[in-house]
């Protein structure tokens, strides 16, 4: 069987962008939370008395807004409250240039932490489900992979990047490609586009990139979830969708049965399908980039279970970005294709190519020059290096269970050192002994990497 892959979102705010709550009274979740104490605000104009008074004093307009922010702005005013000397507002971001910024920020509490009953209503549902015991953990396991990407048109200097339709599924060599460059269209709150995410934050993470794609590649090929690309920002120059699909794709999937999302289903049953060939000014297009997208029998079959007419707003321009301007198809194209390579040389640059596992450094490879050893990515060799079996029989990955299983032996080592250095002073000490005992053990024994099998391992770099 497959391994599964076990998530828990350990944060507890989330860095949210409002950009609807510009209009008074409209997005009513942040006008509660932007009134209430202990707040964090980004790119918001500090608000005098004498401002809010002209707001109040302008009655029809400030009635727009929701009951908590208007009790917000006129306890800053009342004379018998100690109050600081600014305020922010959900409606008044900072003026930069002489027009309201695009990026307002603020810290929101995450929803389990705001509403607790909601949270325990839905984990014992979960936990009557599966008839679970009262000590047993309720665990959530990722069963869908659905990254969006942000898609813009062209604007002045800065290239398309809208060659995607809502939704694409990409086999994991392409999928891997598009994660590795983590490009981006262009963002309202950006000022270009290019390659950024999580992989670029350098700062935020001692490892190397590398290190991350080796150990996501593993991840995604043990848990055989195949990506589905969602778009954000556009579909194809003309049609903007901000967020919205993306927003809608999980209520899509959460409507489909199992075996609806195994995409070999989907292709099988006619509701993918791979881009088509073109050639645009005597050049052929790497269309093969863009994997399988969804089709008019998804639209009708699939999204005819949330909207009474989808056909009306899924229109086949938009199912075929090309048909919208094919100039800007090619160039959007040609676009994702300078960003692979660029992207790829940096890993020759820095030497990290040589930690790569063989599928990653095949990719990189093939992402800066082509081919790999004189074969891309048509050749069965090269996508037969991403298959699980393939992986499963590697030297590669064998190592990387053979450095976990050194790892964990080192690590109940040092804490049996620490208990017995420190531990004395706390009672039941000899038989948390025996349990760490038991641990080194369970470790040093041969069968422990067949325990291992179908876990990511541990990446041999650090060996």
């Amino acid at each position: 069987g497959r391994a599964a892959k076990i998530v828990r979102n350990c944060e507890y705010r989330l860095f949210q962008r409002p950009d609807d709550a510009i209009v008074r009274g409209y997005d009513k979740q942040s006008e509660k939370d932007m009134s209430k104490p202990m707040n964090f605000f980004s790119n918001y104009a500090p608000l005098t008395k004498q401002e809010v008074q002209e707001m109040i004093d302008d009655a029809v307009r400030f009635d727009y807004f929701t009951s908590p922010m208007k009790d917000l702005l006129e306890g800053f005013i009342d004379p018998e409250n100690e109050n600081p000397d600014f305020v922010v507002s959900s409606s008044n971001p900072r003026i930069v240039d002489g027009k309201p910024t695009k990026n307002p920020r603020y810290l929101q509490n995450v929803g389990t932490l705001e509403n607790p009953k909601s949270s325990y209503v839905a984990e014992m549902g979960v936990r009557l489900k599966r008839e679970l015991k009262e000590d047993d953990a309720v665990v959530y396991p990722v069963n869908g992979f659905l990254p969006g990407r942000r898609n813009n048109p062209p604007e002045g200097p800065i290239r398309s990047l809208a060659v995607f339709n809502p939704i694409h599924l990409l086999p994991l060599p392409e999928a891997f490609m598009e994660f590795t460059s983590s490009m981006t269209g262009k963002s309202p709150s950006t000022t270009g586009a290019g390659s950024e995410g999580a992989l670029t934050k350098a700062p935020f993470n001692a490892l190397l990139p590398i290190t991350d794609l080796n150990n996501a590649l593993v991840s995604a090929v043990l848990t055989g979830l195949n990506p589905f690309i969602t778009a954000a920002g556009y579909v194809g120059p003309e049609f903007r969708v901000d967020h919205d699909i993306s927003l809608l794709v999980p209520e899509i999937w959460c409507r489909m049965r199992r075996f609806e999302r195994d995409p070999q289903w989907l292709i099988e049953n006619g509701f993918l399908e791979r881009v088509p060939d073109y050639e645009f000014e005597g050049k052929r297009l790497p269309t093969g980039l863009l994997g399988y997208r969804i089709n008019q029998a998804f639209v009708n079959f699939f999204l005819g279970r949330i909207f009474s007419s989808p056909e009306v707003l899924f229109t086949e321009a938009m199912l075929k970005p090309e048909l919208q301007s094919m100039e800007i198809f090619a160039d959007g194209l040609d676009n994702v294709l300078s960003t692979h390579r660029g992207v790829a040389e940096n890993y020759f640059k820095d030497g990290s190519i040589e930690l790569a596992c063989p599928p990653m450094k095949a990719l990189l490879h093939i992402m800066r020059d082509g081919h790999f050893e004189g074969k891309n990515l048509d050749y069965p060799e090269i996508r037969d290096l991403f298959s699980a079996d393939t992986i499963f029989k590697s030297d590669w990955y064998a190592a990387r269970l053979a450095s976990k299983q050194q790892v964990d032996i080192q690590h109940w080592n040092k804490v049996m050192v620490y208990l017995n250095t420190y531990g004395l002073q706390f009672g039941g000490i000899e038989e948390l002994k025996e349990s760490i005992k038991g641990r080194i053990a369970t470790c040093e024994a041969d069968d422990y990497l067949d325990l291992l099998k179908g876990t990511i391992g541990r990446d041999t770099a650090f060996a």
